[in-house]
């Protein structure tokens, strides 16, 4: 259980095959360079709540790579989540399949309050649910509308430890692996602390490191 400090892809390629239970993610997205230019988030500048050091932006031309690697990586008859924004989600689907997952569907986090934006401002978030193999679900009655408040004034695009909860509890089972090659916050880190899960990851960012390593005690 550690937190490593390399590139995503390379820290991948270093896993043996078949070695992973569950990859639960958030990438930096290039669209989040967009949003910041056309004025519409904060999340990238300068702030007591967020910097942009804390972002090696992952741009969409290394996701082939990515995909390929977890899918590599992953025990077959597992699952895959993957948080995006509705732009990076048509880009990342298709890439993603040509992989080898088999897609479901997109999962709605809803943030129970509304955020930054221009037109309708935003108040959701999509996890794209990606499958190896055949696994069901722990809880089939669970909805696909998932609600958790935002986290407000810490680290930037944070996710809530009970939303990564719900689907580490739903794909994994304890003493499982489940891992995070963009850690970030830590909060994937966390919840699979949380529920006895074997748990690493990755992320380039110092402040990452520093954030997660003070919230996983190490």
């Amino acid at each position: 259980m550690s937190l490593f400090d390399q590139d995503a892809i390379e820290w991948l390629r270093s896993l043996p095959s078949d070695s992973v239970n569950l990859v639960i993610t958030d990438p930096p997205y290039e669209s989040l360079e967009k949003h910041r230019a056309k004025g519409t988030t904060t999340r990238l500048k300068h702030s007591k709540s967020s910097s942009n050091e804390w972002f090696a932006i992952f741009p969409n031309a290394r996701f082939t790579e990515l995909f390929a690697e977890i899918y590599r990586v992953l025990k077959t008859n597992s699952h895959f989540y993957l948080f995006c924004d509705q732009e990076t989600m048509f880009v990342v689907k298709p890439l993603a399949e040509a992989a080898g997952f088999k897609f479901w569907k997109p999962l709605v986090w809803d943030k129970c309050a509304i955020g930054m934006g221009y037109h309708y401002r935003a108040r959701y978030e999509f996890i794209l649910f990606f499958e190896k193999g055949k696994r069901k679900l722990h809880d089939l009655g669970m909805p696909d509308v998932l609600q958790e408040k935002r986290v407000w004034r810490s680290y930037p695009t944070e996710k809530p430890v009970p939303l990564i909860e719900k689907l580490i509890s739903q794909s994994s089972v304890a003493g499982d692996t489940v891992i995070d090659p963009f850690f970030g916050s830590g909060a994937t880190l966390v919840a699979a602390k949380n529920l006895a899960r074997v748990w690493q990851g990755t992320d380039v960012s110092p402040s990452a490191h520093e954030f997660a390593a003070k919230r996983l005690d190490i």
